[in-house]
């Protein structure tokens, strides 16, 4: 009987900020913006809060503002 694996492909997205805006590029190398008014949480956070995020199967999620984007 064969074995079969299956390895679920990593999402790799790339999040920078910049004029007031979320930017958020894809591994395919597609890009959203999002005015940050639209997430008062993300406004006020600090640079370490901003850089503490990781991506969920729907999107992103700030650990320490327990905040989710949907992308």
């Amino acid at each position: 009987m064969p074995l079969f694996s299956s390895r679920k492909e990593e999402k790799k997205v790339k999040v920078t900020f910049s004029n007031g805006l979320l930017f958020v590029e894809k591994a395919d190398g597609k890009q959203q913006a999002f005015p940050l008014e639209f997430f008062p949480k993300l406004v006020h956070a600090t640079e370490e809060e901003l850089q503490d995020w990781t991506q969920t199967d729907k999107g992103i999620h700030w650990n320490k503002l327990d905040l989710d984007i949907s992308i």
